[in-house]
């Protein structure tokens, strides 16, 4: 290893996780999602995976993309997608039906605490 990155497609860091199915097998496998690019993925699970393997991944956001694998390491392996994905999509937050920030234009808030706190005359002693 030179240090040099060679690849010319940028990838995203990160940790999503993803059902991976085998072709001609029934079983899905969740999997975390290391690296993640418009043409590929690096995957890590327990996972019976071999190169050349046809797979089917589901991206949450994505759907489901048709790949082959590249490489596999121990519990690593390196997925090529048949068809170029929008990588960012699958940053994007999930909802129902995939589309609710969209349309909205703004992201929820429903986890965020309340801007003022509450009043202690409304508490009460337990």
């Amino acid at each position: 290893m030179t240090g040099v990155e060679t690849r010319s497609v940028t990838r995203d860091s990160l940790f999503l996780l993803a059902n991976v199915r085998v072709e001609k097998q029934s079983d899905q496998h969740r999997v975390r999602v290391r690296n993640l690019s418009d043409g590929g993925m690096m995957g890590e699970g327990t996972i019976k995976i071999n190169r050349g393997n046809r797979v089917e991944v589901e991206l949450r956001t994505v759907g489901k993309v048709m790949g082959s694998v590249a490489w596999v390491q121990d519990q690593r392996f390196g997925i090529a997608f048949d068809e170029e994905i929008d990588s960012q999509s699958a940053r994007a937050p999930s909802s129902s039906d995939g589309h609710e920030a969209e349309r909205s234009g703004s992201l929820s808030y429903a986890h965020r605490a309340p801007s003022t706190p509450p009043s202690s005359d409304n508490l009460r002693k337990i």
